[in-house]
């Protein structure tokens, strides 16, 4: 389908992955895109925005009821609970929300994305076989990538629609209040480091410090969902999306460090959760004299998520083959990533100068 008639609903559009997508789409000659959201402010320019709970099903019936013309969903929506079990039901049923609206609605709807990720394979349980393959067996429930993927592939069965799972890790990308998004605190640790006049240490344990890690960019991500609903031989299938190489942080951490004019300092193991609690203060004189963006410090960072990742001492990698093969094959050094994104808040005035 040419873009001149692609209508693409982004289901959590203010959200890293979502944002992407959303920026990613907007560009598209002639496409138009509905990014939904719970919040009302910050949306990306050029798309319709919608404020909608996708928990409320009135709201969502209110909301999209008279939407009929979607052809593609992207669906980056995501809330975070308690317990596994917890999450498996609110997610899978903001999903449905959307579905049973949206689905029944629009009778051009071709193609639906959705995300998995490193939880698929244990990740977050500890070590796990890697490199992970899309056909690795799947873990003890509850999870909800699994109840989204069934819910989809017995609701898709017959129909003329199709789907692609896309499984990145740690997606790297410009978004605010979001709970998982390491280059952002990576950037905010940096600067608030280089403020107190220390060096940049790597906060996490030795054995995080020395395995190998892998990230996947925001933008290679929105491009991978770009791909998967317009290629055939990506239909009903799972694809691990990265950025293509891999890295230990010993050896990547002095370059970050370079990137902020930083020395680097041995590795020191301080939860972030902790020593960062008390730092507004000290980011609020930070906005004031440099003139940044008078954005909030708790909507910056989820500095418990960056604890998770840089407390995982094993190896976390899995094989993009699967997507080469079929036809996927953007890719970016994960040092120049970084590099583009810090240059990126700085020129949106979101942390100071280098």
């Amino acid at each position: 389908m040419s873009g001149s008639n692609r209508v693409i609903l982004v289901a959590g559009a203010q959200g890293v992955i979502g944002r992407a997508a959303a920026q990613h789409f907007r560009r598209e000659p002639g496409a138009k895109v509905y990014a939904l959201s719970r919040r009302t402010e910050g949306h990306v320019e050029g798309v319709v925005p919608v404020a909608v709970d996708l928990l409320n099903p009135g709201e969502v019936r209110e909301k999209l009821g008279g939407v009929s013309d979607v052809t593609h969903i992207v669906f980056g929506a995501y809330i975070e609970r308690a317990t596994a079990a917890e999450k498996s039901a609110v997610n899978l049923a903001i999903l449905r929300n959307l579905l049973d609206v949206i689905e029944p609605n629009c009778p051009g709807l071709e193609h639906v994305t959705f995300y998995q990720g490193g939880k698929a394979y244990g990740a977050d349980l500890g070590p796990f076989k890697t490199p992970a393959r899309e056909d690795d067996p799947r873990l003890m429930p509850p999870n909800f990538y699994y109840d989204q993927e069934d819910f989809l592939r017995e609701r898709q069965r017959g129909k003329r629609w199709h789907l692609t799972a896309l499984r990145p890790e740690a997606v790297c990308g410009f978004a605010l209040g979001n709970p998982m998004n390491l280059a952002m605190a990576i950037a905010i640790y940096a600067a608030i480091s280089r403020e107190l006049g220390l060096p940049l240490r790597f906060p996490g344990s030795m054995a995080a410090y020395r395995a190998l890690y892998q990230v996947t960019s925001a933008k290679i991500l929105a491009s991978a969902t770009d791909w998967a609903g317009r290629m055939p031989a990506a239909r009903e299938e799972i694809f691990n999306i990265t950025n293509g190489d891999y890295f230990r942080w010993e050896h990547l951490w002095p370059r970050l460090a370079e990137q902020f004019g930083m020395p680097v300092a041995y590795p020191v193991p301080m939860p972030l959760a902790t020593y960062m609690a008390d730092k507004e203060p000290v980011w609020d004189t930070m906005v004031r004299r440099h003139g940044l963006q008078p954005i909030p410090y708790r909507q910056l960072v989820s500095w418990e998520f960056a604890d998770f990742i840089f407390n995982s001492g094993f190896d976390n990698i899995s094989s993009t083959v699967k997507a080469r093969q079929t036809g996927f094959a953007d890719c970016i050094d994960t040092e120049e990533m970084f590099g583009l994104f810090f240059r990126h808040l700085r020129e949106e005035g979101i942390i100071p100068p280098a």
